[in-house]
């Protein structure tokens, strides 16, 4: 074969393997992805049990977009995990304290391997009348969503839902050999508002379809999401987000955690990867200045804390319109695979 037949036929497989490429993957491509604006909403504080970290993230046009919940990179090293609440100068420290009545627990869904349990407080800083529907039962006046799932000798709870004022906290199963790990940062899904300088998402019903795996969130503006519970493993934890349609003139998600010190906190970086740029931009979370087109945020920590040591780092990425989806992503309407 002569040098130009052989270049010739070396340029045909290499073009033959990238359209195949291309072909397996066809959502990867730009078309649909968004970029979505990133708002650091922060402030300083000495307790560390507010919530003082806010990352607002904004686009008219993001229809659909994952969360995602995976262990620290340190979890194999920790020695002594941490709980514990830290009620240092906090002002609150006597009211949180309080003598109070247990919850009033009840399961409201259990199969073989998944379970929802409710709990009413005796009372909730915020009582905004959402409904919990499910199995055509509704549940009025509960203030905490609980999942659970089976691990061996026992159950595990990875994700749990204040339905009155829309804060989510979830996390991987923990690695073998280890009890069940800390929840850290929460999240928001929906129209980011305040109430009392709180950010919150007003839900009107909150729904459950045990066969599809999937909440729906009814809000009080007339907008609706489904929330798929997706993979679910040793290492990570996902969620699919799809909206009826964007959410226009408010944040359409927001992560909420807390930072006192390097030391001291839930979360202490954060790193973006933005469109237009050739590589990810990190930084303390106390110190970054926002973005424009984000297409993912890790918001974690490089090092052990000593408040809640174990807590999962939280991704928020794949965010695309109405038009594309996500590589693999499920019908929400139909049992995960």
């Amino acid at each position: 074969m002569g040098l130009w037949s052989e270049w010739a036929c070396t340029l045909a497989l290499t073009l033959a393997l990238t359209v195949s490429l291309a072909g397996l993957h066809p959502s990867q491509t730009a078309a649909g992805a968004r970029g979505v604006a990133v708002e650091n909403r922060s402030e300083p504080v000495l307790c560390a049990e507010k919530d003082n970290v806010t990352l607002a993230l904004s686009s008219p046009h993001v229809q659909r977009f994952r969360i995602e919940a995976s262990h620290p990179g340190y979890i194999n090293t920790i020695a002594t995990d941490s709980f514990e609440p830290d009620w240092t100068q906090c002002e609150f420290e006597s009211k949180a304290l309080a003598p109070a009545r247990a919850p009033q627990r009840q399961t409201i869904y259990e199969d073989i391997e998944l379970w929802i349990v409710a709990h009413r407080y005796e009372s909730f800083w915020r009582d905004a009348g959402t409904r919990v529907v499910v199995g055509g039962t509704v549940h009025e006046g509960i203030h905490l969503l609980q999942v659970w799932v089976i691990r061996p000798m026992g159950g595990e709870e990875v994700l749990v839902l204040y339905p009155q004022d829309g804060y989510w906290r979830m996390r991987p199963k923990a690695p073998a050999g280890r009890a069940p790990t800390a929840f850290g940062s929460s999240f928001l899904i929906g129209p980011v508002g305040e109430d009392k300088g709180r950010p919150v998402v007003d839900i009107a019903e909150v729904g459950f379809d045990p066969g599809a795996r999937t909440f729906t969130l009814n809000y009080k503006d007339g907008n609706r999401a489904q929330v798929a519970l997706s993979s679910l493993d040793q290492q990570r934890h996902h969620l699919e987000i799809t909206f009826d349609k964007p959410v226009e003139g408010k944040p359409f998600a927001a992560i909420r955690s807390m930072y006192v010190t390097r030391f001291n906190n839930d979360v202490a970086d954060i790193a973006i990867q933005e469109e237009g740029r050739a590589a990810w931009l990190e930084s303390p979370v106390m110190q970054f200045k926002g973005a424009v087109a984000a297409k993912e945020i890790w918001a974690g920590r490089n090092s052990p804390s000593r408040h809640n040591t174990s807590s999962p780092d939280i991704v928020l990425k794949d965010f695309h319109d109405a038009g594309t989806k996500p590589p693999g992503w499920r019908d929400p309407s139909k049992p995960p695979p």
